[in-house]
């Protein structure tokens, strides 16, 4: 049989998969080599050419490539199960499990939300997650937002946005939200802290944008009542966002959400790309 190959064209998203999804024992990491990028003008883009012995391999190849760019779509972070909600006409709710460092989804017009303190020079959990895993520039550019009083560079329920340095997604919006057994009004500053999210984004061209859940870490937020909050604003303020995703790392925090979604927003389901036409591709 000849040797088929194909050139396929990977942008930074799909770049992932060579090392993840594609290198199994039946398509081995040799079947890719790079062989140039595509754009100087952006180096994200890169041209693979796929070489194999067997017409079925390249055909199960396309395959798993539709199949696991739609779920990258989906959920860019590594994690597993996920549920996708229509918001709107133009917008998607999408939850998954997962590590919220890792997300991404064009590396240009995406961003991670940060449930920061105020003084927003780092801290404990996602917050010193996110600053570890976006170097030390993220805390120098912290240092740079002027201070509003002594030691205060965003209030309660308020928001700013950042590079993302050495994170996949572009940009980092920085929300602090309230704890919940000491602030007078914690509903209305959970709601302020994921709507000015949500404004900054839109301010910023932000089209895809990445929500843990705030304040249910050691702030001490109930689940339930953040996950109404949490959910209920998004739906009312995302319009001009393509997707919202909430990339949870709990399984309990995770349950919750994807729960109340489906409440408020029916059963969800995955969205197929029509583009691909299994019959295109030679049976063996």
């Amino acid at each position: 049989m000849s040797r088929n190959s194909a050139l396929f064209i990977r942008d930074r998203g799909v770049r992932f998969l060579i090392g993840q999804q594609f290198t199994t024992p039946a398509i081995p990491a040799s079947t890719f080599s790079k062989v140039v990028s595509v754009s100087s003008a952006n180096p994200k883009l890169s041209c693979y050419k796929i070489s194999t012995t067997n017409h079925r391999t390249l055909r199960n190849i396309f395959k798993l490539a539709f199949d696991v760019v739609g779920f990258l779509r989906m959920a860019s972070a590594t994690g597993g199960e996920g549920g996708i909600f229509k918001l709107s006409e133009t917008t998607e709710l999408k939850i998954q499990k997962g590590d919220i460092t890792q997300w991404f989804v064009d590396g240009s017009s995406d961003a991670i939300v940060n449930p920061a303190n105020e003084k927003m020079l780092g801290g404990g959990g996602a917050d010193g997650a996110i600053h570890r895993a976006a170097g030390p520039e993220l805390v120098e550019a912290c240092y740079k937002v002027p201070e509003v009083r002594p030691d205060v560079r965003c209030p309660i329920g308020e928001a700013r946005i950042t590079p993302g340095f050495k994170l996949p997604a572009s940009r980092v919006i920085h929300t602090v939200g309230p704890i919940y057994d000491s602030d007078e009004d914690p509903k209305a500053s959970l709601t302020s802290a994921y709507k000015n999210c949500l404004i900054v984004a839109k301010e910023n061209n932000i089209k895809y944008i990445a929500f843990t859940a705030i304040s249910c870490g050691v702030y001490g937020y109930p689940f339930e009542e953040a996950a109404t909050i949490a959910i209920s604003t998004v739906k009312e303020f995302a319009d001009d966002i393509r997707e919202v995703h909430f990339v949870l790392f709990s399984d309990q925090i995770y349950d919750v959400w994807l729960n109340k979604a489906q409440e408020f927003l029916h059963t969800p389901g995955l969205v197929e790309d029509s583009s691909y036409n299994e019959g295109a591709l030679p049976e063996p």
